[in-house]
């Protein structure tokens, strides 16, 4: 072989080797931009349907770590799962009776002293009689003497094997009745904390977007499952998100109205829907209705210091007597119309929430003649609400909380936000004092929703210290409603575990309580919207803490 062909074939070799090396990096080059690309679809698509499964119970591929909030809902969630586990259900039989169920009075007397405690001990049976072994059971208890226009919630100790105590503090002379409601059994709230986990989908938002003189209406939801193009509205701070199909020929920012319906969907099995008939729910468990008589005993009752923000009241925190509530953990003074308006004087107050705080608002030019509404031009009853005094440099204001806002109405988008927003865009000074309401409208959807939306109030009321800590922040706890309303939805039994979320979340803040459950369960109200004489006490209140 000649040395021409032989220096030849080394060249081809070179060339060859130089091409090959050539495309194995253009290769890689492209292969990165491409796993790049392909591992942000996978992020944007974890973030727009972390709402559906904030927990995944496996992964192809690694997702980021769960930010703080998201470790918190965990732990959270995880803490409630074992507090109501999933309870054996085969027959209607099985589960708790009110009428085989025995109450029984713990070193009963003919005569008890006011301030004194009285202890029940409830045994839990089924319909067969058989005596239960584990607990779970959703109960009421509450004392009464009608005629003096008294209540009082009771405490109940679940023990987990079929028994509780009942506890009540006696806080007024007279006759006084006891009652111990079993609003579901430990069967049924399992099913109800199974179905309200299993699906976002039990109420349907319909958006109106608006363009001119047209407009046209499309379906919005917390998550969507459809591959229709999705305007996306995401808060990426606080990781709340919401989203409506786009319609043709309008842009996403012309979403200007929402209303929603209930959507003829369960996740409850034909024999679960059978413990919610309005016969089962809150059914009485103390058969012969105990009454008792207590005495004054010349017992002295121990001073306690003015109330003030940062006191959590036990449970249960007060009581109602000739219709007022009395709190036993601070010195609460009843308010006449001048300390009122002495109270208010330079006062900017916000109300952010439902409805329950929109009848604050109402209620306070009823006591206070000076305070006027001031017409914003706005229409329906869930526009802002404004009160004004300007001569007494008072404001007081209310809007509606954000997604999930659940009525039939159709209500304005504008000027719309989260109340973790809401509160950023404050100031703040000693004269300033917020209240905060939210819950009801958060029970037909999963708890994380809900959970996460108190996480980020909290961190808001956290900011709003940093930057004025004298401002006065309040947290109104939901009160309780019509316990006959669709349970799956709206039932108490999803109150009540608000209401556990929001003494964690916000146990250690420096925050006013008004803790309407205990409040609307001592007035035995049953409404969602309970009367005046309610509110003006609710307010009452508030105004101890600010003022």
């Amino acid at each position: 072989m000649s040395s021409n062909t032989m220096l030849q074939k080394m060249l081809l070799i070179l060339i060859s080797l130089s091409v090959v090396t050539w495309m194995i990096f253009i290769i890689s080059q492209n292969f990165t931009k491409l796993w790049s690309a392909l591992n942000l679809s996978i992020s944007v698509h974890y973030w727009n349907n972390s709402a559906k499964s904030l927990f995944p119970k496996t992964s192809l591929i690694p997702l980021k770590p769960l930010t703080e909030t998201e470790l918190r809902i965990k732990e959270i969630i995880e803490k409630l799962d074992q507090q109501i586990p999933p309870r054996p259900f085969t027959h209607v039989n099985t589960t708790t009776s009110a009428t085989h169920s025995t109450a029984t009075i713990l070193n009963p007397r003919d005569t008890y002293c006011r301030g004194d405690q009285l202890d029940i001990l409830l045994e839990v049976r089924d319909h067969l009689g058989k005596r239960k072994q584990y607990g779970g059971d959703f109960l009421r208890a509450r004392m009464s003497s009608p005629a003096l226009m008294a209540g009082a919630s009771g405490k109940v100790m679940d023990f987990n094997n079929g028994t509780y105590l009942v506890s009540f503090t006696l806080f007024w002379e007279g006759q006084v009745s006891l009652s111990l409601l079993l609003i579901h059994p430990s069967e049924g709230a399992s099913a109800l904390w199974r179905a309200r986990n299993q699906g976002y989908d039990k109420i349907i938002y319909k958006g109106k977007f608006v363009n001119g003189t047209s407009h046209v209406f499309t379906e919005c939801g917390l998550t969507l499952n459809s591959s229709a193009e999705l305007c996306e509205y995401l808060d990426d701070r606080d990781q709340e998100a919401f989203y409506c199909m786009k319609p043709q020929h309008m842009p996403c920012e012309a979403l200007t109205y929402m209303t929603t319906r209930n959507r003829e969907v369960s996740y409850l099995t034909d024999k679960e829907n059978s413990l919610f008939h309005r016969s089962k729910v809150g059914v009485e468990m103390m058969k012969d209705r105990k009454h008792i008589d207590v005495t004054n005993c010349n017992k002295s009752e121990k001073i306690e210091e003015k109330c003030q923000v940062g006191m959590k009241p036990p449970v249960p925190g007060g009581y109602t007597l000739q219709g007022k509530w009395i709190t036993t953990f601070c010195n609460q003074v009843q308010l006449d119309t001048i300390k009122i308006n002495g109270c208010l004087k330079g006062k900017l107050i916000y109300l952010l929430g439902d409805s329950t705080l929109r009848q604050w608002i109402y209620y306070f030019p009823k006591v206070v003649k000076t305070l006027k509404f001031f017409d914003l031009h706005e229409t329906g009853i869930f526009k802002k609400h404004l009160l004004l005094d300007a001569e007494r440099h008072t404001q007081i204001q209310w809007k509606k909380h954000s997604y999930p806002f659940v009525t039939f109405q159709l209500y304005s988008l504008i000027d719309h936000d989260y109340i973790p927003r809401e509160i950023d865009r404050l100031s703040g000074d000693k004269n300033t004092a917020i209240v905060i309401t939210f819950g009801q409208h958060f029970r037909p959807f999963p708890i994380d929703i809900f959970i996460r939306r108190a996480i980020g109030v909290r961190k808001a009321i956290e900011r709003l210290f940093l930057r004025s800590p004298t401002t006065k922040v309040i947290i109104k706890t939901e009160n309780i409603r019509e316990m006959h309303i669709e349970t799956e939805r709206f039932g108490d039994f999803h109150g009540y575990i608000h209401y556990l979320i929001m003494k964690d979340i916000f146990k250690d803040l420096n925050v006013g309580i008004i803790d309407a459950w205990d409040m609307t369960i001592a007035y035995g109200t049953d409404t969602i919207h309970p009367p005046d004489h309610v509110i003006g006490n609710q307010i009452n209140m508030f105004l101890n803490y600010i003022c």
